[in-house]
């Protein structure tokens, strides 16, 4: 089968495209996905993603983590609205969209898309450390010190007794002003630090707003580039709403491959 893609990356968060609104890729394996993912045999990228037709949407985003396993990737809805623009399935810079987490709204303007989260109802404060669910599950730990190491102390939470069976990211921060912090991400799926992660920034943002409730918005610093959280403020009813997040997103480039 010859595979048609596109690479995009998302603040270094970088996925394999396909094109899938005719359904040509319906029936695409987790084998060739783990091939197209890796960065020795295949393409290489992060995740792999379908844009696939769905009624009442613009379209679904189907994505799956370079290991095959699938979630909500918030870097990865980013570079789909993008291809979706480039494909024309968008109309007037804003989009309407179906992930395996739910409904988003997203716009795009001048290579920044704008992707609106669903609202995270809960966290768990595990010592000094939140747990919380963003679309897919983040451990989150403040420390002064840059932990350089991010893979071992990653993966000593990870595969934890506690997390083991199914797996969480864990995000290492460190405040760098009032409204700036910077986010180290060991994702699950990925199994190795990432240069950003969209899920992993909101859920850091969010806990650094539930400490800092006069702030709606953060500035946040990854190895891959700069994000930005925005949220209403946490209250026992609701939770977090109101949450979006914003970023550059850019075409790497068009291929093909046998598989």
């Amino acid at each position: 089968m010859k595979i048609k893609f596109s690479k995009y990356q998302g603040t270094g968060n970088d996925f394999v495209m396909l094109d899938n609104m005719t359904g040509c890729y319906d029936n695409l394996t987790i084998a060739q996905i783990q091939f197209l993912c890796d960065r020795k045999l295949g393409v290489g990228a992060d995740g792999l993603i379908k844009l696939s037709t769905c009624e009442a949407y613009d379209f679904e985003v189907e994505y799956f983590n370079a290991d095959g396993t699938q979630s909500f990737c918030g870097n990865g809805a980013r570079c789909s609205v993008a291809f979706a623009n480039s494909l024309g399935l968008i109309q007037n810079s804003e989009t309407f969209f179906l992930a395996i987490d739910g409904e988003h709204k997203a716009s795009i303007n001048d290579g920044v898309v704008r992707l609106e989260m669903l609202p995270v109802k809960s966290f768990i404060k595990n010592n000094n450390d939140f747990v919380l669910d963003t679309g897919s599950p983040h451990y989150v730990h403040f420390s002064d010190e840059v932990k350089e190491d991010i893979v071992s102390y990653g993966k000593g939470i990870r595969y934890s007794d506690e997390f083991s069976e199914k797996g969480i990211n864990v995000n290492i921060v460190s405040i760098i002003d009032r409204s700036i912090i910077n986010v180290r991400t060991y994702e699950r799926g990925v199994e190795d630090e990432t240069l950003s992660c969209g899920t992993g920034v909101t859920a850091c943002a969010l806990v650094y707003i539930l400490q800092n409730p006069e702030l709606t918005k953060v500035d946040i610093e990854t190895k891959g580039g700069k994000l930005i959280v925005e949220a209403n403020p946490y209250s026992e009813e609701n939770g977090f709403r109101n949450i979006w997040l914003s970023g550059p997103v850019k075409k790497v480039f068009d291929g093909s491959i046998d598989i």
